[in-house]
C-alpha cells in the first residue's frame, strides 16, 4: 500500500468512498453528498489530501485542514474515508499515521477530532491506540441516519 498526495485522476475513487461515508449517515456531519463538480474544489481547499492505493486503485483518502481559524489555527482537523470492501486491513491505520505525520511538515501542532461518534469503535479504538488522547465529550452531539442523537467524543494528539 502506498499514501500520497492525491491527483485529479484519483478523483472519481475518491468522491465514491467519500459519498458512500455520507450516505452511511454515521460517522461524517456533511449531509451532502460531492459530485464532479464540488468535489475538486473541496478536495483542493484542504491543506493536505492524500490517498491510499492499493495495486493502484484508490481505497481511501484522508483531508487534512485547520481546525479553526486566526489564533487556533495551529491546530488541525482531519475526515478519513476507507472503502468500505476493504476495512479492517489498517488501511485506516497508515490514513491516520500518514497524517499525524504531515502536521508539522504543514505548519500545525496538534490534531483535533471534533465529533467521533461514540458508535463509532473502530475509529475510536484506533485513535487511542495511536496515542490520541479523549479530551470531551458532547452529550448527543451526533444526529445520525437514523435520527437519534448520540454522543460525540473530541480527540487530541500533539504534532510527532
Amino acid at each position: 500500500m502506498e499514501i500520497r498526495a492525491y491527483q485529479a485522476s484519483d478523483l472519481p475513487q475518491m468522491t465514491a468512498i467519500w459519498n458512500a461515508v455520507v450516505r452511511a449517515g454515521d460517522a461524517f456531519p456533511q449531509l451532502d453528498e460531492l459530485d464532479e463538480r464540488t468535489a475538486p474544489e473541496f478536495f483542493a481547499g484542504q491543506t493536505r489530501t492524500a490517498v491510499a492505493l492499493d495495486a493502484g486503485r484508490v481505497v481511501g483518502l484522508y483531508i487534512l485542514h485547520p481546525n479553526n481559524v486566526g489564533r487556533c489555527g495551529h491546530v488541525a482537523n482531519a475526515s478519513y474515508a476507507v472503502d468500505a470492501g476493504v476495512r479492517g486491513k489498517g488501511i485506516g491505520r497508515a490514513l491516520v499515521s500518514d497524517s499525524l505525520a504531515s502536521l508539522a511538515p504543514c505548519g500545525f501542532r496538534g490534531l483535533q477530532f471534533n465529533a467521533v461518534v461514540a458508535s463509532n469503535a473502530g475509529a475510536i479504538h484506533l485513535y487511542e491506540d495511536l496515542g490520541f488522547a479523549r479530551v470531551g465529550t458532547v452529550p448527543g452531539g451526533y444526529l445520525n441516519k437514523q435520527g437519534v442523537y448520540e454522543d460525540m467524543h473530541i480527540f487530541y494528539h500533539p504534532a510527532l
